[in-house]
């Protein structure tokens, strides 16, 4: 991407994050924008965005695609990784090349260069002193990011700490708790819904999610509440899928092998 081009590219993003916001936003929906536009902007090719929970277990909240997610899935179960370091640290880790990284982290490091990572950088989620999870951005090639890359990178990492809450609230520790725990609990009820209208429909997943941000945005409705009226049958699964057939303009989903 050309410097101009970047730069439009760069004020548009912060330009829709503001404007959500600004609005009745749904938090997971606008994490899992976040992690998108790190992918359009920086140079990675995967994103993913982990919380801790009100006991400090950190938590997959969004991901850029489901191969993301389950690598961040992986790196939770296995306890180890630049993410969880990130985290624990809260500062910045950087590893260009994960094939040298095997004995730091030894389950974790060939996992990921066997499913394609060659790279991650872990960018913490502060809101004053408090670390409240982390941003993995993920390359598929080795390679460091530049330090234009790893600020603005950052930059997002901090939209998302302040997007989970005000200043104000920040301040009563019960009210944080509260909402980092409302968001983990959207983000179940999403994955289990993405879940479901993969299997009615034979989609892929990520297909699947696809479909229900499309639908929640089209409707103005919040993503966690197209969830779980799906998941209730109160919005049938046939309704959705309809909905995307016809925004899609006569193109298939895909679909599982």
């Amino acid at each position: 991407m050309r410097g101009n081009d970047r730069e439009r590219a760069v004020i548009a993003a912060f330009v829709s994050i503001s404007e959500a916001l600004a609005d009745d936003y749904d938090i997971v929906d606008l994490y899992t924008g976040l992690t998108g536009i790190c992918v359009e902007l920086l140079d990675v090719e995967w994103a993913g965005l982990l919380l801790a929970d009100v006991d400090g277990v950190l938590r997959v909240a969004a991901a850029s695609s489901e191969h993301t997610r389950n690598l961040e899935l992986f790196q939770l179960q296995c306890e180890q990784g630049p993410c969880l370091d990130c985290f624990h640290s809260g500062a910045a880790v950087s590893v260009p090349d994960l094939e040298l990284e095997a004995a730091r982290w030894p389950r974790f490091a060939p996992t990921a260069v066997g499913a394609g990572f060659a790279s991650v950088h872990g960018l913490p989620l502060r809101l004053h002193s408090t670390v409240l999870g982390a941003l993995g951005l993920f390359g598929a090639k080795a390679g460091a990011l530049e330090a234009g890359d790893l600020a603005l990178g950052q930059s997002l990492a901090n939209v998302a700490a302040v997007a989970l809450v005000s200043a104000r609230s920040a301040a009563d520790g019960k009210a944080l708790n509260l909402q980092l725990q409302h968001a983990l609990n959207s983000r179940v009820i999403i994955e289990q819904a993405k879940g479901f209208l993969s299997q009615y429909a034979e989609l892929d997943v990520d297909a699947a999610f696809a479909i229900l941000r499309r639908f929640s945005r089209d409707r103005n409705l919040r993503l966690t509440e197209v969830a779980l009226t799906l998941l209730n049958r109160e919005l049938p699964a046939d309704v959705v899928l309809a909905h995307a057939r016809e925004r899609a303009a006569g193109e298939s989903p895909v679909r599982k092998h």
